[in-house]
């Protein structure tokens, strides 16, 4: 199994993407968190992630699956990779839901576009993952259904199982084409936020937009480096304090999503935990700064 699993890894890396071990049979890091970090090989300088981990190097592979049947881990950002996830509904006793690649095969067509052929790889559950090259001109962050229903999307901050990886032994396995190809430049629209200097100088809200700007990119940062432990709170509390700015109307809704679902699967949040903070979050945060927006207006 072991000599399977490296050559999965050893498959990936000759692609020039940047791999790492997962636990064996299971989609977790392997590698130790920050608290347990003991500042010493790669981490002598202080703590060092996953996504600044993963390497291509033949060597350092070897060496690391020597160890355990570990599953492997392809850090998207790194390899110049943007992964789109379609999952499949988690409640099985909805049989009729329409799964992600119903839901964006939907968008595609609502854009008047076919669904891509590019690299595919079906996921242990039975999703699928689309593979493209990431634009090289842009820094593509993770989305989490910001597409649509079901549809992630995975880049800088991301990672995805391998295929040769198992989950409770069922295989990823690679499907369809093999060809690797561009992000398509309709898809690359939809994922790239609007950047701020393009705004209207008359665009309804509150706040000056420099504070606007600056608020949100510091609460990105307090999540994407908050220490294990603290990190659910944190996403907590900066779901609040930028729900201020959504319900004022200088924000979007799926700006701050994005942002911060990004920057909470980076610290190491699981996609669901995340998503579901941000829920609660940006819900009670919008509902309770609506009087306020109500009574300056």
């Amino acid at each position: 199994m072991n000599e399977h699993l490296t050559r999965a890894a050893l498959n990936a890396a000759e692609r020039g993407w940047h791999v790492f071990p997962l636990r064996p049979d299971a989609k977790r890091p392997a590698l130790h968190g920050e608290t347990a970090c003991p500042r010493t090989g790669p981490c002598a300088s202080g703590h060092r992630k996953w996504e600044q981990r993963a390497t291509t190097d033949p060597d350092r592979i070897r060496a690391a699956w020597a160890h355990a049947p570990f599953n492997v881990g392809i850090a998207t950002g790194p390899s110049g990779l943007l992964v789109v996830d379609l999952d499949v509904p988690k409640d099985n006793s909805i049989t009729d839901a329409p799964d992600g690649a119903a839901t964006f095969g939907a968008l595609c067509e609502r854009t008047g576009h076919p669904v891509p052929r590019t690299r595919t790889v079906r996921t242990a559950s039975g999703g699928l993952h689309l593979y493209f090259t990431a634009p090289a001109a842009v820094r593509l962050h993770n989305t989490a259904g910001t597409l649509a229903p079901l549809v992630d999307t995975r880049a800088w901050g991301g990672y995805v199982v391998a295929a040769g990886s198992t989950i409770d032994g069922t295989p990823y396995e690679a499907v369809g084409p093999a060809l690797l190809r561009p992000v398509p430049d309709w898809l690359k629209a939809l994922l790239v936020p609007p950047h701020p200097v393009n705004r209207p100088a008359t665009a309804p809200g509150r706040w000056h937009r420099p504070y606007v700007d600056a608020a949100l990119a510091k609460e990105t940062a307090a999540v994407s480096t908050a220490r294990e432990g603290r990190r659910n709170a944190t996403l907590l509390r900066a779901g609040r304090a930028l729900g201020r700015f959504v319900a004022s109307g200088d924000l979007t809704r799926t700006e701050v999503e994005t942002a911060l679902q990004g920057a909470g699967e980076s610290a190491g949040l699981p996609v669901a935990e995340c998503r579901a903070t941000l829920r609660s979050a940006l819900d009670w945060s919008i509902t309770h700064n609506q009087t306020s927006t109500r009574e300056a207006a």
